[in-house]
């Protein structure tokens, strides 16, 4: 006898008998559950299948930042304080043509513009970028995206210094700045020790003040800094720190810093998106471009 189900004829050695497992071939799919789940965890709990690996040469100041730490301030400034304090911007290939004119009557009288990544990347809109931040009266500087996984901090310090990242004393070029971040391809601290990691930033840091007399810039954040160098305290005393922070304050600041000089607290601000305050007024932004 056969059963018939919506035109169908299945044989009676087809049909499951109440109460048994539906068998697959090597076993009972019962069987097969716990090594489901444990696939299923493992997918789940992988770095690669929390976000998407970006193309290298892509990354930009606060894109560790964002992915680790969280990027929920929207595009207003921080609450007004009696402090001075100067609007900046931060830009990289992402942003493209930028409207200067307009972020320059919006009241941004700085900007760093992104330079270089490791010794293998070099921003095509830097000269434009950062010629048009000058253009407009912006006292602007550049920035490299540390890959300390990648080659040495001494290749790197050189790399950036040959590609757009040095100074000059023509009192409205900035010190270059140190993006020193979430590592956005891989491991959070580029797979190095935090003793291996100051090294690193010691050797990139010792690099450019010996080829441009000055020191540089170096961009972080405090939870990044704790975990990757173990809260190292020895850069503070020579390194401008610019703290990133997408929140109403600076908050805690990285061991070894006591004051920030500039603060990146929002990634939603008007025009380019990420926006920062100089801790102080126009004087000192001209001051620490001046050397």
């Amino acid at each position: 006898m056969t059963v018939r189900r919506s035109g169908t004829t299945v044989p009676p050695s087809s049909r499951r008998r109440p109460g048994r497992p539906l068998h697959v071939a090597g076993g009972s799919l019962l069987s097969l559950l716990p090594l489901l789940l444990m696939a299923s965890l493992l997918s789940t709990s992988s770095p690669a299948a929390a976000r998407e690996v970006p193309p290298r040469g892509s990354a930009h100041m606060g894109i560790g930042i964002a992915a680790h730490e969280g990027r929920w301030r929207a595009g207003g400034p921080p609450p007004a304080t009696r402090a001075a304090q100067t609007e900046g911007v931060d830009v990289s290939s992402h942003q493209g043509a930028v409207n200067w004119a307009s972020l320059w009557t919006s009241g941004v009288r700085w900007a760093y513009v992104k330079a270089t990544e490791g010794t293998y990347y070099k921003n095509p809109y830097h000269a434009s970028q950062y010629n048009g931040s000058y253009a407009v009266g912006m006292i602007r500087g550049a920035y490299h995206f540390a890959t300390p996984d990648t080659a040495s901090g001494t290749a790197q310090a050189d790399y950036f210094i040959d590609n757009g990242g040095g100074w000059s004393a023509d009192g409205r070029t900035l010190p270059g700045a140190l993006d020193m971040e979430w590592n956005p391809y891989g491991a959070a601290c580029y797979g190095k020790s935090t003793s291996a990691m100051v090294s690193w930033i010691r050797d990139f840091l010792n690099r450019y003040r010996a080829r441009t007399g000055r020191h540089p810039v170096i961009y972080t954040s405090t939870t990044w800094w704790a975990q990757c160098t173990g809260d190292h305290a020895g850069f503070g005393a020579t390194s401008p720190l610019w703290i990133a922070r997408y929140n109403t304050t600076p908050g805690p600041l990285p061991a070894g810093w006591a004051v920030h000089t500039m603060w990146q607290y929002t990634s939603k601000g008007p025009i380019v998106g990420d926006h920062n305050k100089f801790n102080g007024d126009y004087d000192r932004v001209a001051a620490l471009a001046s050397g």
